[in-house]
Order: C-alpha cells, then sequence, then structure tokens
C-alpha cells in the first residue's frame, strides 16, 4: 500500500534546483517516484504556489517566469499528484493553531489542510515548523 504524503514546497524546490548537490539528488528521487506512479504525492495549491514564487524570486537559482511555469503546471497537469485545496474553515483553524500554539501561519493551513483531507504525514526539511502541529514530518535529508 503507498503512504499518502503530501510535499511540502522545500523539497519541491530542492527536486527542481539541480544546484541544490545532494538535495537534489534526494527530492528528485521523491518527485520522481510520484511522476512514475509508485508512490503517492499530494500538494496543496498553496504549496503550488508557494513553488513557483520560490523558484523565481526567493531561491539563490533564480528561473525564469517561464521554466518555474513550466515545472508547476507539470505537478498541476499530473494525473499522478493530488492537488489540495483550503476553505475559510480551514483558515479559521489555522488561526486558531497561529494563536494558541505560535506555529507559523501558512505552515499552520498545511497542517490545517492534511488535517482536513486525512493526510497524516508531510514530507519537509522543516520537521521543527510543524512540530505542534498534530501531523507526522519525514525529513530525508537527515
Amino acid at each position: 500500500m503507498k503512504d499518502k504524503t503530501m510535499f511540502d514546497t522545500n523539497i519541491l524546490v530542492y527536486a527542481f534546483d539541480i544546484e541544490s548537490g545532494k538535495k537534489h539528488e534526494i527530492c528528485k528521487s521523491l518527485v520522481e517516484k510520484v511522476f512514475y506512479g509508485q508512490s503517492d504525492g499530494i500538494v496543496s495549491n498553496q504549496i503550488l504556489g508557494e513553488l513557483f514564487y520560490t523558484l523565481t524570486k526567493k531561491s539563490g537559482h533564480n528561473l525564469s517566469a517561464e521554466d518555474a511555469y513550466k515545472i508547476v503546471e507539470k505537478l498541476i497537469d499530473s494525473d499522478k499528484w493530488v492537488k489540495l485545496n483550503y476553505s475559510a474553515e480551514t483558515v479559521k483553524r489555522a488561526m486558531s493553531n497561529f494563536k494558541n500554539t505560535g506555529m507559523h501561519f501558512w505552515d499552520a493551513i498545511i497542517a490545517e489542510t492534511m488535517k482536513e483531507n486525512g493526510i497524516t504525514t508531510i514530507i519537509t526539511e522543516n520537521t521543527e515548523d510543524f512540530k505542534n502541529s498534530g501531523v507526522k514530518t519525514i525529513n530525508p535529508l537527515k
């Protein structure tokens, strides 16, 4: 049985950033397994947006908007990747999580989106960001 896991933005960035060395190889392999149907991959629309932004503006190796568009479009158009959205109620729960735990707001939305959809695990380098979220983290880069 395949594990249903959310992919955090940082894992996807490393998968497509060829200058990330060993992190690139590890994350690229994880992403390829999803594209080949060997494992499940889940992203939220928020993560897709963060990926585009990070690839074009935030990473040390900025891609052109056209190249980043092609990467994100490939994920969006793939039937191998599950894409999730969140609702106003998700935002409400994330605000409560933020208020009660101090968790970063955008990570709280990801965690609440996961819980809303029965997803219990996220693959991320930033395990500390999710420590009070109620979701399990896996850091493949340790």
